[in-house]
């Protein structure tokens, strides 16, 4: 056996029986016959069409007006840029649902895949490759949870760097150590909680080298961790930057102890990895009855059922128990700090449950970013499979194992009290006759499982790699394929997300497309609002390139949010807020928005109680609902001849507009370049929005008078703006958005995004703010040549030598903090994210 394994035939073998295994367990979604639903649809498959759009249309992807008045692509961690989703993009301007799902399920094979090389770099037994494999694709998490993409790609991303990670400190390899570094970089360009926990396993692996190896380990594995740690940094410094500045923009910078207490696992869930259907979260027939209902304590937790489901197999978790904890084969120096890291994983994710919660929240980097304990449920699926996978190893090339009665009897205990234990819960909640199905199945499948083990011990000299891989496969693909395979939280019908395919026939989707174009040169880009039309909606501008007022996004900058009054999602009519600013669809703001058309599914009145007869008009009658039309909506850009100063913070707290005419004044919060009088002008102009596209604005405006053009987006600091090829100040008017000041004449406005530009600067005024120049201002002089002044040919001219104080301030690009206001709500759907 030993001259096969140093062959790799064993392991190529075992290579193939599993991408046999992927493609079999995967075959429903490969197929088309169902898809991953929730947020892999309502999220990342309207991200990545957007993506698509934007490349195939020669346009830049990092910036989407189609949503929250205008977002950093760039800076979004689940914009899918920075991943290989931009291959897809780049193959197709359409991307089908079934080619988006077979992208996600490709990081489980790539992660299974490496965790092979890991156990062929040890030289393990390739059986227990194949199970450390097989469990770690479709165990706990991986499989419960793959709708949610991003952190299904930092869980396949953990797995390669910690392949990598290993023969880099096994071989010193500088090589490997590059290579570590690259998948740990692409691992926290998604910076979840996936991430974040795989990091410290990452490190947990070096420092266990370092204490088992001494100084000379120390000193051999300095250079490989050098270039790891370069080349980890230049895969996410810029990406990590522009995550950061956006975070600390949104509503949800960090998040609070009781907050992310509610995320947490609780310890009931851990029945699940001996009864894997135990609460019904798989069974249409079952209503779910498990902790995080509201039988249980609902007010409490906050997670969704599937979060709860930690089933890797009835086989590992009874190798891990008889003989790895039996024989503390869980405790060899091999494994020993995956052990420990595993129990970390599970005290992590219990959460409020134990006290080491609150010293990892106080203590550890990161968790304070978070929201959900139970995330860790992912690592508890990837480090059980390897902790299963050695211990079958061990199992199968141990010369003198002697009799494992006495293991086999211990676990069948263990296994059985627990199962008693899983009747007790559910006679208590009053749910045993719901559970007593999943029970019965879970005493056959450990039963199959003693048996294989039995089988693989009685003839483990006779039988072949092959042969006991093929075996172990059989018995874990039928068990994970059973208990783990496609439900109601993992696999839907396609047919349910039409709305979110660009070919789609929806009659709304098509009414709403046709009422917002525009001819060619209109200053108006009218938005729609889809409220509460259903989960899969409020993304659906993204794929049909149509601009929503709300979207779906845990990430949303909080100046929007606090004067607009979003949501993570809005997939309810129940789940519209208003704000003070915002107090209806008849206000100063909707109409500033350009906010035109409100689809909605029942009649608007039940949703916004201040409307009176006359203030929308019902357009048209879909068989999905309502769509109404706001008149008043203005253009997205006007022209606009006098300004006055404004609180603006003020005004969103308090609700109150100053009362002018937005036709005639500008609201602004600084002074303009040029020095023109406070007060109203009635402006004659004529200005057309000549292109509009993702990050490249141009507007030509032909006016009698100095002014000011007003761009109805939102305004953020890595914008640009240029008139006539002059850089000139993006001032922030009417609480949210741009406005540019022109002089007299014909000009030609173009604004651009500049993400590497604007972060940096804003990056370096965080670091070292400008000093308050107030006091060392010169005497005033002659005026200089001013920015918003023109020549005899209209042509502008230098700034003033002398910025004041407030366009200095506005110079500063988000570096001075705004109070928060209104709700700042780190809490999940119900349905996920």
């Amino acid at each position: 056996m030993n001259t096969f394994l140093k062959k790799g035939v064993s392991y190529r073998l075992a290579a193939v029986g599993f991408v046999c295994v992927w493609v079999i367990l995967c075959w429903p979604w490969l197929s088309g016959s169902v898809t991953i639903p929730f947020d892999a649809k309502a999220h990342f498959q309207a991200q990545i069409q957007f993506l698509a759009q934007a490349l195939h249309s020669g346009q830049s992807p990092f910036w989407t007006h189609n949503v929250f008045g205008g977002s950093p692509q760039v800076a979004d961690p689940q914009s899918l840029i920075f991943s290989p989703a931009i291959l897809l993009a780049l193959l197709t301007s359409s991307p089908s649902f079934r080619e988006v799902d077979a992208y996600v399920l490709a990081h489980l094979l790539a992660g299974g895949l490496a965790l092979l090389m890991f156990f062929r770099d040890r030289k393990w037994h390739p059986a227990g490759g194949l199970l450390a494999a097989i469990v770690f694709a479709f165990g706990a998490s991986a499989a419960w949870r793959v709708q949610h993409v991003g952190q299904i790609a930092s869980l396949a991303y953990f797995a390669i760097a910690f392949w990598l990670t290993a023969r880099m400190l096994q071989r010193s390899s500088l090589l490997s150590g590059a290579l570590a570094g690259l998948a740990g970089g692409m691992m926290v360009l998604e910076p979840d909680q996936v991430a974040m926990l795989g990091a410290y396993v990452l490190i947990g692996m070096v420092l266990a080298h370092w204490l088992s190896g001494g100084w000379a380990a120390v000193r051999a594995s300095l250079a490989p961790i050098t270039v790891a740690s370069l080349a980890g940094i230049l895969t996410i410094a810029m990406p990590l930057l522009w995550t950061w500045l956006f975070a600390e923009a949104t509503t949800r910078p960090e998040v609070d102890f009781v907050e992310a207490g509610r995320g947490s696992l609780h310890p009931a869930s851990l029945l699940t990895a001996f009864v894997a259907d135990l609460f019904g979260a798989r069974d249409p027939a079952v209503d779910f009855w498990g902790p995080y209902s509201p039988a249980w304590n609902a007010k409490e937790l906050f997670l969704s059922q599937n979060m709860g489901q930690v089933y890797i197999g009835a086989l590992p978790l009874l190798l891990l128990i008889a003989p790895g904890l039996t024989r503390g084969w869980l405790w060899d120096k091999a494994v020993r700090p995956f052990s420990l890291l595993f129990l970390f994983m599970v005290l992590f994710a219990l959460g409020r449950y134990t006290p080491a919660f609150h010293l990892f929240y106080e203590y550890l980097p990161g968790v304070k970013a978070f929201r959900r304990p139970a995330d860790s449920t992912f690592l508890i699926g990837g480090l059980g499979a390897i902790l299963a996978g050695y211990v079958l190893h061990r199992l199968l090339s141990e010369e003198n194992l002697g009799s494992l009665k006495r293991d086999f009897a211990i676990g069948a205990g263990v296994v059985a009290a627990v199962i008693v234990l899983a009747l007790v819960v559910s006679a208590d909640e009053r749910h045993l006759r719901d559970a007593w199905w999943p029970v019965a199945s879970a005493v056959a499948w450990f039963g199959a499982s003693l048996l294989v083990v039995g089988v693989l011990m009685r003839w483990r000299n006779g039988i072949g790699p092959l042969a006991a891989a093929v075996l172990v496969t059989g018995v874990i693909g039928a068990d994970l394929g059973r208990n783990n395979g496609p439900n109601e939280s993992t696999a839907l019908s396609p047919d349910l997300y039409d709305v979110l395919r660009p070919d789609t026939q929806n009659e709304t989707v098509r009414t709403l497309k046709r009422l917002v174009a525009q001819p060619m040169g209109s200053p108006r880009r009218d938005r729609v609002e889809l409220l509460g039309m259903g989960f899969e909606w409020p993304n659906v501008g993204m794929v049909h390139g149509f601009d929503h007022t709300l979207g779906y996004n845990p990430l949303r900058l909080a100046d929007f949010s606090d004067a607009v009054g979003t949501r993570d999602s809005i997939g309810d009519p129940k789940e519209r807020k208003f704000t003070p600013l915002f107090p209806s669809y008849r206000c100063r703001l909707a109409d500033l928005l350009g906010l035109r058309y409100i689809a909605t599914p029942v009649p608007i009145g039940q949703v916004d109680y201040k409307l009176h007869d006359g203030d929308l008009k019902l357009v048209a009658r879909t068989k999905e609902g309502y769509i109404y039309e706001n008149p008043r909506a203005l253009p997205r850009v006007l022209f606009v001849g006098g300004w006055q100063m404004a609180d603006f913070d003020g005004m969103k707290a308090g609700g109150r507009w100053p009362d002018v005419d937005p036709h005639q004044v500008v609201l602004l919060d600084s002074e303009p370049p040029e020095a023109v009088p406070e007060g109203p002008s009635a402006a004659q102009a004529e200005i057309k929005l000549g292109r509009y596209q993702n990050t490249e604005i141009e507007i030509e405006v032909k006016a009698t008078q100095a002014g000011f053009v007003v761009l109805n987006d939102i305004w953020h600091p890595w914008w640009r703006a240029q008139v006539d090829g002059v850089d000139t100040e993006i001032l922030k008017a009417n609480v949210l958005f741009r406005a540019v000041q022109v002089p007299a004449g014909t000009h030609k406005v173009h604004f651009s995004f500049h993400p590497i530009e604007g972060a940096l600067a804003e990056f370096r005024d965080r670091v070292d703010p400008p000093r308050d120049i107030e006091d060392d201002l010169p005497v005033p002089g002659p005026l200089q040549p001013q920015i918003a002044s023109g020549d005899a040919a209209g042509r502008f001219q230098p700034a003033l030598a002398t910025p004041s104080r407030a366009t200095l301030e506005t110079l500063r690009l988000g570096s001075v903090p705004q109070p928060q206001i209104g709700e700042r709500s780190h809490m999940s759907s119900t349905r996920e994210y």
